[in-house]
């Protein structure tokens, strides 16, 4: 039996439309179609054809504005190269920055917490009353929203 190596890439949604504080309302389906579009424009039939078989959004979060997509290893590139190149996502304007390339979930999500703690160190000092404070973090530190069911008590 041939184990298939996957790629996980964690991207950071940018929308400058949307202050930070309003959550973008984001499904999952749509940053996959809108993914794939852009694929089909870049990379032709060919890209679409590498990378439909393993390529899905694992996990999409609208207040942090963080998703994780698994690709296949090798094909995963077509898809880096695709992301900077993608506007829009729906309606809205939007950019995409590629924040982490892993080998596995578990990696993904550690730095993920990571990259939400340096997030919230820096908008602590923003914040005025303990009760702000407590909403944020329980905002940007829930990793419930996935798509998939994922352990964090083995992640941590």
């Amino acid at each position: 039996m041939v184990r298939f190596k996957n790629r996980y890439i964690t991207v950071e949604i940018e929308a400058p439309d949307v202050p930070v504080s309003r959550p973008l309302y984001l499904k999952s389906r749509i940053f996959h179609e809108s993914v794939m579009s852009k694929l089909q424009q870049l990379h032709g039939d060919f890209g679409i054809a590498a990378v439909r078989n393993g390529f899905l959004t694992k996990y999409c979060n609208d207040v942090t504005r963080i998703a994780i997509i698994r690709v296949r290893h090798g094909p995963h590139k077509y898809i880096i190269t695709t992301l900077p190149f993608i506007t829009k996502i729906g309606k809205l304007d939007m950019r995409l920055k590629t924040l982490h390339v892993g080998a596995t979930l578990k990696h993904s999500f550690k730095f993920i917490q990571k990259h939400q703690r340096a997030y919230l160190d820096s908008e602590w000092s923003k914040l005025k009353t303990d009760e702000e404070r407590h909403k944020l973090e329980a905002a940007v530190m829930d990793f419930t929203k996935t798509d998939v069911s994922v352990n964090l008590e083995n992640i941590v």
